[in-house]
């Protein structure tokens, strides 16, 4: 079985039918023959929704699918493929929404076909390998800036999207639902994560804008269409995507921004390639997307410890469902640490009144 940089064999347990799905693609048009031999290998990066690549008749083709044994809430692929369906008809950085299936019998689950975009995907593991440098880092984040201010400019009632979600009241039922779901999976006393529920309950924004949103835009969620980093092809991960405030995107992709000024645990703890030097630091990303959306940000603090939350509460679910061995993949096994970190950090950032230099 040949695996690639991004992909690695099947997780055991994750295993997908493939006589029904050869059927299926059969079904779609997508194949010419039951009897083609079908190889699948699984994304390697991602803590949630599972990815597969399929490589059949000398065509590739990426199936997403839930989690084995995930809750009930999240993981609706119906909306996720409505999302890319209706997104690439006026947003180029799209992947193309190939076909779907509600039919459980098929794979035991709900999943889509969507199109494999080919390109640079900048894990941290990835741009170690390549020793990325300062000057390619700072073409990086510019590129993956401009494309996050132009993501939340777009026009989703043109999309058909304004039935995604309920602009009105996002800020605050975010900050509820949040906790409530950091509450039902938790397993370890972490004193700060009551502080933060607290002090976001009592300092959220009344006011805000609205517009799509990601909620998972980071570097490894994008694909670069070559190395010189100059244009990305196609944002991926759909599934938290929905309308509401994009200054609670930003301060979602913050969240997962750690630099190289910053202490070991936290790099240790939330690895990602921005800690390479080249990087701009919180603060200056920011800066700059203020500079490039024209929006103000008035309760930045807010914004990133929320940002900083919401990791933690989707670590501690992941790790809720290892604990429980719903899921036996053994990157899952210290994410318990990885939520603990953020309410640490989050509440750092709130008692400090800043974003940088925290520990």
């Amino acid at each position: 079985m040949s695996t690639n940089k991004h992909t690695k064999p099947v997780q055991k347990g994750e295993e997908l039918e493939e006589t029904n799905l050869k059927n299926f693609l059969l079904q779609h048009g997508l194949i010419k023959d039951l009897q083609s031999e079908l190889e699948i290998v699984q994304f390697s990066n991602g803590f949630s929704n599972l990815t597969y690549l399929l490589n059949i008749e000398g065509k590739e083709y990426v199936l997403r699918r839930p989690p084995f044994a995930a809750p009930k809430r999240g993981h609706d692929m119906g909306r996720e493929y409505k999302v890319i369906h209706n997104l690439n008809t006026v947003f180029e950085k799209t992947p193309k929404a190939i076909a779907f299936s509600d039919d459980k019998d098929i794979l035991g689950a709900p999943f889509y076909i969507m199109s494999k975009v080919a390109g640079e995907i900048l894990t941290a593991k990835e741009a170690g390998k390549r020793n990325v440098t300062p000057n390619e880092f700072k073409t990086i984040s510019n590129t993956w800036l401009a494309t996050f201010v132009a993501f939340h400019n777009i026009d989703y009632k043109e999309a058909g999207l304004k039935d995604l979600g309920r602009p009105e009241g996002y800020v605050e039922r975010q900050v509820t639902n949040w906790g409530k779901q950091y509450l039902a999976a938790a397993t370890d006393d972490v004193p700060a994560s009551e502080k933060v529920m607290q002090w976001m309950q009592e300092n959220q924004p009344k006011q805000y804008d609205y517009t799509i949103i990601h909620n998972d835009f980071k570097y490894d969620n994008v694909v670069f269409k070559d190395d010189s980093w100059e244009e990305i092809s196609a944002i991926l991960d759909w599934e938290m995507c929905t309308l509401g405030d994009p200054l609670m995107d930003l301060g979602t992709s913050l969240g997962y921004w750690t630099t190289h000024s910053d202490p070991e645990f936290m790099k240790q703890g939330l690895q990602s390639p921005t800690v390479m030097l080249g990087n701009p630091s919180r603060s200056e990303i920011v800066q700059q997307y203020v500079l490039k959306s024209g929006r103000n940000i008035d309760n930045l603090i807010f914004y990133y410890a929320y940002g900083l939350f919401k990791i933690a509460v989707i670590a501690q679910q992941i790790f809720y469902r290892y604990k429980h061995g719903h899921t036996n993949d053994p990157k899952f096994a210290y994410l318990n640490k990885a939520s603990e970190l953020c309410c640490n950090t989050a509440w750092q950032a709130i008692q400090k009144k800043k974003i940088d230099n925290l520990f």
